[in-house]
């Protein structure tokens, strides 16, 4: 028979060895210590350890002979009745949980309302970040603009999504010069995060699976504290503030591509490459050089190139003329 995946047998309250001894034990009619011992890899005086805990709960019986032997009991009522028992605790564990919280919110008062908590310091802030972020499943939100709570001190790799969660990112255009805040970009979307960069954001905002959200109390200052909200409505209405910044975002790619201007030819037009393509999309979101050359991995020089060589082709003098006559041409869409 499989073994049963640890994790399994620990949330039942069993030994993971009793319930690996248990599934060989179903699977014959019976069993002396030795056989049991050989059958699951470990030594005799480990499985006769095991047989007890399983023998303790009635979920095996010994037959006595010449040479003791075991055998399991049906399953089915044996071990529904330890699961019984794992539900009553967890039921007696959840009432522990709510006396604690009441006493909590009596203790804390108005910080720990049930739709919004203030946090007052910086290191508040951060501590309820990181269990917010470490408590989602499904989704993060992102809205990051400055000026911002967290140093260059702070450690790039202190917080980061789990596994399977999906971060969306909008990144101000005006604070993408921020060495911290762009390694956070790069980590993000090298996790499979999605960035997109937009101008003038309205606030930072961080939502956790669509059921809470951090942001300032004031925009400008945000040192001077944080709002958890937990209002279902008002989650509600910051998602959406969020979808809306979303949707009129530039979508930015951060892989790293050839540095020279190619130039496609079709038919009718001459068109850019994917990395002049890059390069203006993000300059149509106001962004400068060096941070373009940040971003994408190039140099400085390589930006000015594409920039320089796109205004020539479109017959344009000005950076301004340069993006407008990008989107008309329709050079700043998705398309590679």
């Amino acid at each position: 028979m499989d073994g049963t995946v640890d994790g399994s047998w620990a949330v039942t309250g069993l030994d993971p060895l009793a319930g690996q001894v248990l599934e060989h034990l179903v699977a014959v009619p019976s069993a002396d210590v030795t056989e049991i011992a050989g059958a699951v890899g470990v030594s005799s005086a480990e499985a006769e350890r095991a047989l007890r805990i399983l023998a303790d709960s009635s979920l095996v019986l010994r037959i006595d002979g010449t040479s003791p032997r075991w055998a399991a009991g049906p399953p089915r009522p044996s071990l529904g009745a330890v699961l019984a028992r794992r539900r009553a605790e967890l039921a007696r564990a959840e009432g522990l949980l709510e006396r604690l919280h009441e006493v909590y919110e009596e203790v804390s008062g108005p910080r720990a309302a049930h739709l919004v908590e203030v946090l007052e310091r910086e290191d508040e802030v951060s501590a309820r970040y990181g269990q917010l972020l470490k408590g989602s499943s499904a989704e993060v939100l992102h809205l990051a603009k400055p000026p911002y709570v967290t140093g260059p001190e702070t450690s790039a790799g202190e917080f980061a999504v789990a596994h399977g969660v999906r971060m969306r990112s909008v990144y101000d255009t005006d604070g993408f010069t921020d060495v911290l805040s762009l390694d956070t970009a790069l980590r993000g979307s090298g996790q499979g995060g999605e960035l997109r960069l937009g101008s003038r954001l309205p606030v930072k905002l961080v939502v956790f699976d669509r059921a809470a959200a951090l942001l300032p109390v004031r925009g400008d200052r945000p040192a001077a504290g944080s709002l958890v909200v937990h209002s279902p409505a008002l989650v509600v209405a910051l998602v959406a503030l969020f979808e809306s910044v979303w949707e009129r975002a530039e979508p930015v790619s951060l892989e790293t591509r050839h540095d020279g201007p190619v130039w496609k030819r079709g038919l009718t037009a001459v068109e850019p490459d994917r990395r002049t393509r890059e390069i203006l999309h993000l300059m149509a979101t106001g962004m400068k050089d060096e941070t373009i050359a940040r971003v994408l991995k190039v140099s400085r020089r390589t930006v000015q190139k594409h920039v320089s060589d796109a205004g020539t082709l479109l017959g344009a003098r000005t950076r301004f003329q340069i993006a407008l006559l990008a989107q008309e041409r329709g050079w700043l869409s998705e398309r590679a």
